[in-house]
């Protein structure tokens, strides 16, 4: 039987190729430099399909395992859409908005997608590498599993540091606490796809983080499970729709070369 941690340092032996479109940096580069925090929108609609193409290229954004431990909520429900704004703190950003969507980090559907990724390899005539295999059957429950109420943490924390002395070790996620940053860390590689695919449309994006997390959750029927990453708000820009020129410190204070 493959060890589950040949998946990180074994290439699997595969022919699997695919197809790359063609790109362009200086468009890459409008769409990077297009993007701006908007905070007031113009009426205009958004249509339709916009938002669905949009929202569907944030699932492709790369994430954990593939667990893809998001959920984004398109709210169109008008009246759903009122109380979000008010749980927003009626902001501009969201109470000009066309579209809000908001972006949520699940830390417990790791479990039912582990399957379901198994059941894929089952289902699927392609060749899957053992340690693919090995490591959803084996590697997975022990590393995403943290007991009820966290009551592996502990254990684990003493596990990582002992085994940490002789050789590398995946030291997180060894926590609730850490399960949460994973799952963030991957919604929020989905949410600047929502914002960069809406600036590839022409449309505007604002993401905010002000908002009560305990209202928006009654408002969408999450569970504890469920933690509210951000709001993506969406529309086209009001002339006043951007409050000042980007500000950025220099980037040598940021990029280290070493």
């Amino acid at each position: 039987m493959s060890d589950p941690a040949d998946i990180f340092n074994k290439i699997p032996e595969l022919n699997h190729e695919e197809t790359l479109k063609d790109v362009s940096p200086e468009s890459f580069d409008n769409i990077i430099n297009n993007r701006r925090s908007v905070r007031v929108y113009t009426e205009e609609k958004i249509p339709a399909e916009v938002t669905q193409k949009v929202l569907e290229w944030a699932l492709l954004a790369p994430n954990s395992s593939n667990l893809q431990c998001w959920e984004f909520y398109w709210v169109q429900d008008p009246k759903k859409k009122a109380e979000l704004v008010k749980a927003l703190f009626n902001q501009p950003a969201a109470r000009t908005a066309q579209e809000l969507i908001v972006a949520v980090a699940k830390l417990k559907t790791w479990k039912p997608h582990r399957r379901q990724m198994l059941d894929l390899f089952n289902s699927t005539h392609q060749k899957i590498p053992t340690s693919a295999r090995a490591y959803y059957e084996k590697l997975v429950p022990v590393v995403y599993n943290q007991g009820p109420m966290g009551i592996f943490g502990p254990f684990k924390r003493i596990f990582i540091s002992a085994a940490g002395l002789f050789r590398p070790v995946p030291r997180e996620p060894k926590s609730i606490a850490d399960m949460r940053v994973w799952s963030h860390k991957t919604t929020a590689l989905a949410c600047e796809n929502i914002m960069l695919g809406f600036s590839a449309y022409g449309y505007d994006t604002c993401p905010m983080e002000g908002h009560d997390s305990a209202r928006v959750k009654k408002i969408l029927g999450l569970g504890c499970e469920s933690e509210i990453c951000m709001v993506i708000s969406a529309g086209k820009r009001a002339k006043n729709g951007v409050y000042g020129p980007r500000i950025r410190f220099p980037s040598e204070q940021f990029i280290k070369k070493i």
